[in-house]
């Protein structure tokens, strides 16, 4: 068996009975006994998800289990064996974690086994045609045959991705399900990607550059809308009033046929 525990999601109270388990009355609602997941995965294994996320006082029980192979459920004196290995992930900076108080040492060096680092998106964006594939292939049921064009694949080929491959599953699932065509284009990116910039070796912002993409961000917006500017706003991510202010900044004129 694999069984995921998502430590950032539970609170302290239930990440301790999920993990270890609890016996009948051992708490308020505690209707029966329940075994924990470190014991019931068996042989398998227990992904402990966002491991920094776990409370600093549960940390020490996490610790003594895992070096005992043994745990206690809650209300019970009894331990009980388990084999499973213990697999843990974490976003952030255990390390720091530790100088701070957050995270216990001990526990630390007893997780870091093996270590494995997974790169940001952003240092191995040789990988975002195949991933984009994939999420085209898992929301595209409504749409079969749906691609990308080049120009949109460039654009996120160029984006710095903060959220990493959640963000990129996120575009691709808006971008299919607000696409009117079998071809992703670029109006059905998140404007975080119209409004992109590129980074250059120098630190100093192209204001024109900005400037350009942000003309051409609206002019796609409005153009994807048949002229509807609050619709083009809302496409954009922007207010009402910004988009007006912008089409009288760049000069943009509308239809008004089509507004």
């Amino acid at each position: 068996p694999f069984v995921p525990v998502d430590c950032g999601a539970l609170p302290p109270t239930l990440i301790e009975s999920e993990l270890f388990g609890h016996v009948k009355g051992a708490f308020t609602g505690a209707a029966q006994s329940r075994q924990g997941l470190l014991a019931a995965a068996g042989s398998g294994t227990v992904f402990l998800d966002e491991i920094g996320e776990l409370p600093i006082e549960l940390q020490s029980r996490l610790l003594r289990a895992l070096q005992e192979h043994e745990i206690r459920p809650l209300g019970s004196n009894e331990r009980i064996r388990f084999e499973a290995r213990i697999i843990a992930a974490t976003n952030l900076d255990l390390e720091a974690g530790i100088k701070n108080g957050k995270f216990r040492k001990d526990l630390f060096f007893r997780l870091n086994v093996v270590t494995i680092k997974m790169p940001s998106l952003r240092d191995r964006k040789e990988d975002i045609p195949a991933l984009i594939r994939h999420f085209l292939e898992r929301y595209d049921s409504n749409k079969p045959g749906m691609e990308i064009s080049d120009e949109a694949l460039g654009r996120l080929m160029g984006y710095d991705w903060p959220g990493n491959i959640r963000e990129l599953e996120n575009c691709i699932q808006r971008a299919v399900s607000l696409g009117s065509g079998t071809f992703i284009q670029m109006q059905d990116l998140p404007s975080a990607m119209l409004y992109h910039v590129v980074r250059k070796s120098s630190s100093r912002l192209d204001l024109n550059t900005l400037q350009a993409l942000e003309r051409q961000a609206i002019r796609q917006a409005l153009q994807t809308t048949g002229g509807d500017r609050v619709r083009a706003a809302k496409l954009l991510g922007i207010g009402k009033t910004t988009i007006y202010r912008k089409l009288k900044e760049y000069g943009i004129e509308v239809n008004p046929a089509e507004a």
